[in-house]
């Protein structure tokens, strides 16, 4: 790689963040709008996202939900039905006020998530046991009036899929819950690479109008976490505010049951904070909208291009494959395609020709591998899985050296004071505790994992009796 187009890229260990965006411009994922907070996903960083949102899309249908669509404005009155949903988000909602130049009788809310009009729908739809479960989804757009932005982790407009669902019964709502949650955990690990802490929020980081949620949370490579997708459980309190009811199977009228549960674009910089390198991008092959690139060699020499398209052919069926053909030099095609993370390089030219050949070069781990003409289909689905599998190998080692344990509050911000990371900690269950952690270290619970270790009896922070191992971290 040239020094010059090394210097397109800050270092990661220098300046992270500028790291970040560096990488998100340079190959070519966004680029900013004139509305403060707002990103233009490019075609290349959209292609990523079909990706995900297909094969999310089929898990969700697999497991019995529907696509719907909800408007895009909620009226004030509706919005205030459920008291502690509009307070968790009245700092960040958008408001219309005026209809070209006519001020609205009542202001319209930008959704910031659409539990509210779900609601007010299955109020209309749902009236006997018969009609339960229901099990929609919907893909759709967001607005959330973020203070401090950043590309893909948090923006004022992002795209997600919500899901929304209603039940008989208390039970059925919580095994919906923690199944969708499988679903994300699922697509984390086997499509991204990216390796998950499965559990369930604090009181006070749930969602607002939840009765509890449950998360996945993963670490990035500079050592803070990310929320990757959460579940909610929200029991019967939307169904009393909006009046959702039902007579069931002995003819009584009963509340339903509620879960919302959503996945978002920031995973798309999840992927590129846990993968990324001081080249750029480096893409797991299963979501990687071009899996291998043909960098035709001396493709000034009789015959060179045409083999080059002959290999893209025989392989189009089999992988996503694109091929170079431009005038530009092997040297800046090898750069350009490292940055944007392509995942398997194929070299070939004339003397590969010669020795019926070609050169493989993985962009993980930048190994070169000669494989013969004839070999080149099962060598590449073997090398693509490889690739895979060893990019999550990785993510799993980096976040089990980048966890502690921390038995005290003095050695828990002794250990971040040293590097960001992973801590796990006893609690007592107390919000103070919570709160003071906060205050003195900065990390923020991420979550009770489902999977507990029983480190201590004592809280790392009052040393009062212990009820959960949780994990902490400074968070994005």
């Amino acid at each position: 790689m040239s020094k010059n187009f090394v210097e397109k890229i800050t270092n990661m260990e220098v300046d992270f963040a500028q790291w970040y965006t560096d990488v998100v411009t340079k190959a070519k994922l966004v680029d900013y709008s004139s509305v403060r907070g707002s990103m233009v996903i490019r075609p290349y960083g959209y292609s990523i996202w079909e990706n995900i949102k297909d094969q999310l899309d089929k898990k969700i249908k697999e497991t019995g939900h529907e696509n719907v669509y909800m408007p895009l404005l909620i009226p004030e009155s509706l919005l205030q039905k459920e008291k502690d949903h509009i307070e968790g988000f009245a700092p960040e909602v958008a408001w219309v006020t005026h209809g070209g130049e006519e001020e609205l009788q009542e202001r319209l809310c930008i959704r910031p998530t659409s539990e509210v009009l779900f609601a007010e729908h299955y109020k209309n739809i749902i009236h006997s046991y018969r009609d339960l479960p229901k099990l929609y989804n919907q893909w759709a757009n967001v607005v959330r009036w973020e203070k401090t932005t950043r590309p893909f982790l948090r923006t004022l407009e992002f795209l997600w899929q919500e899901g929304h669902t209603c039940h008989e019964t208390e039970e059925e709502a919580i095994n919906e819950t923690k199944k969708m949650l499988g679903v994300y955990s699922t697509l984390c690990e086997e499509l991204l690479a990216i390796p998950v802490i499965k559990g369930k929020k604090t009181n006070k980081e749930k969602f607002a109008g939840a009765k509890f949620t449950y998360t996945v949370e993963s670490l990035m490579h500079d050592g803070k976490a990310l929320q990757a997708a959460t579940s909610h459980f929200l029991g019967d309190g939307f169904a009393k505010s909006f009046g959702i009811s039902f007579l069931d199977r002995d003819g009584k009228l009963q509340n339903v049951q509620q879960t919302s549960w959503g996945f978002t674009t920031r995973i798309i910089g999840a992927m590129i904070m846990v993968h990324g390198d001081n080249r750029g991008l480096v893409l797991p092959p299963k979501v990687a909208p071009t899996q291998v690139m043909i960098v035709p060699i001396a493709q000034h020499k009789e015959g060179v291009i045409d083999h080059a398209y002959s290999i893209k052919e025989k392989l189009s069926d089999m992988v996503r494959i694109d091929i170079d053909a431009s005038e530009k030099q092997p040297g800046w095609k090898f750069n350009e395609y490292e940055m944007q993370g392509i995942p398997l390089r194929l070299e070939v030219g004339p003397r590969d020709i010669e020795k019926e050949q070609v050169v493989l070069v993985r962009r993980d781990s930048g190994e070169k591998i000669t494989v013969l003409i004839n070999e080149l289909e099962s060598k590449i689905q073997e090398i693509l899985s490889d690739i895979q599998n060893s990019m999550y190998a990785k993510a799993a080692k980096h976040l089990k050296s980048n966890t502690s344990i921390a038995s005290n509050l003095e050695e828990f911000k002794s250990i971040l004071h040293e590097e960001n990371r992973f801590i796990k900690a006893m609690w007592c269950g107390d919000v103070a505790c919570e709160d003071l952690i906060k205050e003195e270290s900065g990390a923020t619970s991420r979550c009770i994992p489902f999977q507990q270790d029983e480190l201590s009896d004592k809280c790392v922070c009052c040393n009062k009796e212990a009820k959960h191992m949780v994990y902490w971290a400074k968070a994005y």
